[in-house]
């Protein structure tokens, strides 16, 4: 007689449809529970939950023209139907207007200390030039009306003569080389000033564009949806972003799907294609069908604090209502595992381990005798065999050498103690 059950408990759970067993006693004497071997649907099923989310979406980001963090002044509720060119975000303008007023200033600060050190420069080098002119006349002069001629002039006169053409000479070269070294000086903080300038107008270039870019525009028609960080919080209004960071996305509810994630030890054997059923818990009466499309490689934490880990598994739907399914919502989904129309299944209880190798104890006449068995997928009580069983068959619940055992000591203990119990009694 096969009778169908549904055991169920709890996220992660699993459910098993096999036979219900039949119990007895063995007849040897030893009160031993057995169950009768027989064929029935098997079938593993793990309960996980999860949301809605879209495979394709388009990003919806800061302007990455921005200088620094952006804090958020307004932005739309979310999950709200937008148009192609509506000001989803916008961000507050205080740090830019301040960057464009720093750059104006700093540009003009350098401006003005150019033109100081050019007209600094120029009246040196002008100084310069006057007294080299100076000198050159001096010398010109002095080589006119050579005084060398010892008839005509005293030692003491051509001495100082010549003197003069030299003091006028160095004159000369020193006033050209100043005014070289002056010049290539001026040039020298003229580059440095002119690099703080342009500084400056690359600050006021960025801060206009900043201030030109301080909203962000939906790209296309649909549905915005805000991203979850690690605490499943989204971006609101004070909150500080990245040029570049997304912020939202706008997804293609065609390509709706189901993320799920199903507990690490009850994973085994959750392979793509396999079938599914998903309820969106908006909707608790609709159920719909779906198939396993990608589990993750690795088992990771939902949450970084707590331990349990789980695989991350995509659902495909056969077919999406956009109009009742949107991003974001929670979904549970069974998932069908194992599920075959005929098994050969016993309760876990019934499976021993002998010298490290699996065995029940089939039932041969009035006692018991280890048969060896190959194990096959097992689920919440009951376990598959493979190999070492057939069908009509009856095994022990329980080990019968054990049974056997405690029932000589109870005998061994009853005799003892009769003498005393018949003595006693008044």
């Amino acid at each position: 007689m096969i009778r169908g059950r549904t055991l169920a408990a709890g996220v992660g759970a699993v459910v098993v449809i096999a036979a219900v067993p039949w119990l007895a006693r063995s007849r040897g004497g030893t009160s031993v529970p057995t169950v009768t071997v027989t064929a029935a649907p098997f079938e593993r099923r793990i309960l996980a939950e999860g949301n809605l989310e879209t495979a394709e979406a388009t990003p919806v980001a800061a302007p990455l023209d921005a200088q620094g963090a952006l804090k958020v002044a307004w932005l739309v509720p979310d999950g709200t139907s937008v148009k192609t060119g509506d000001v989803v975000v916008r961000f507050d303008p205080t740090e830019m207007e301040k960057s464009l007023r720093d750059g104006e200033s700093d540009r003009s600060t350098a401006e003005s200390r150019m033109a100081g050190t050019r007209a600094e420069t120029g009246g040196t080098i002008r100084n310069l030039e006057r007294d080299g002119a100076q000198a050159r006349e001096e010398l010109a002069a002095a080589n006119r009306y050579k005084i060398d001629d010892p008839d005509v002039f005293s030692r003491q006169e051509i001495i100082r003569s010549q003197i003069d053409r030299t003091l006028a000479t160095q004159r000369i070269d020193t006033a050209d080389a100043t005014r070289k070294v002056r010049q290539s000086l001026a040039k020298v903080d003229l580059d440095l000033i002119d690099i703080e300038r342009r500084k400056a107008g690359i600050s006021i270039d960025r801060a206009k564009k900043g201030l030109d870019a301080l909203e962000i525009k939906a790209p296309h028609d649909g549905i915005l949806v805000y991203q979850r960080d690690w605490r499943g919080e989204i971006t609101k209004v004070g909150d500080s972003v990245w040029p570049g960071e997304s912020v939202a996305e706008i997804p293609n509810l065609g390509t709706l799907q189901a993320r799920v994630f199903v507990l690490e030890a009850d994973a085994g054997g959750l392979t793509p294609g396999l079938p599914a059923k998903v309820t969106i818990e908006a909707h608790p009466g609709v159920v719909y069908d779906a198939t396993i499309q990608k589990v993750d490689t690795l088992a990771k934490r939902r949450e970084g604090w707590i331990p349990v880990q789980y695989f991350g598994t995509a659902l495909a739907f056969k077919t999406t209502d956009p109009t009742s399914m949107k991003p974001g919502e929670r979904v549970r989904a069974v998932l069908s595992l194992d599920a075959r129309p005929a098994a050969l299944s016993v309760p876990r209880n019934a499976v021993f381990e002998k010298d490290g190798k699996k065995i029940v104890w089939r039932k041969k006449g009035s006692g018991f005798t280890p048969v060896e068995v190959t194990l096959g997928p097992a689920a919440v009580g009951r376990v598959v065999i493979e190999k070492g069983l057939s069908e009509g068959e009856v095994v022990a619940l329980a080990d019968p050498t054990a049974a056997a055992a405690g029932t000589r000591e109870a005998a061994r203990s009853a005799g003892a103690g009769s003498p005393t119990a018949i003595g006693g009694g008044r």
